[in-house]
């Protein structure tokens, strides 16, 4: 499985912006797929997952903000964030899980698969 993100860029704290990850493979609506961030200096750290039946799963910091979704006729998922912070400056990395389905929280301990490149965030003050 090979992911593309992009759609990174700079914005001013309260803007919005959306990633997007084109996702190669025939079986993209099988899989459950990711979004993941990394600070400057900081680990890895989970942000949200979609599972190929619909259900979403957030991290508390980003709840309310941000919205994941995905477009199985595109092999695509989103990040639609708004009401940004600065920080929420991070390099956001999508991923993905081909054959497993589990929860959100089983993704946040343990990771997925594949990932992608990064696409680089940077909000300002």
């Amino acid at each position: 499985v090979q992911l593309q993100a992009s759609g990174g860029g700079l914005v001013q704290a309260g803007g919005s912006l959306t990633l997007s990850c084109a996702a190669s493979g025939r079986s993209f609506s099988t899989y459950v797929m990711g979004w993941f961030r990394q600070a400057p200096g900081k680990e890895r750290e989970f942000v949200a997952t979609i599972r190929s039946s619909g259900s979403i799963y957030y991290d508390d910091s980003v709840k309310g903000r941000f919205t994941i979704s995905r477009d199985n006729a595109k092999n695509t998922v989103y990040l639609q964030m708004s009401s940004l912070k600065p920080v929420d400056t991070a390099v956001y990395y999508c991923a993905a899980d081909p054959k497993g389905d589990y929860s959100g929280s089983y993704y946040r301990n343990y990771g997925m698969d594949y990932w992608g490149k990064g696409t680089l965030v940077t909000v300002s003050s």
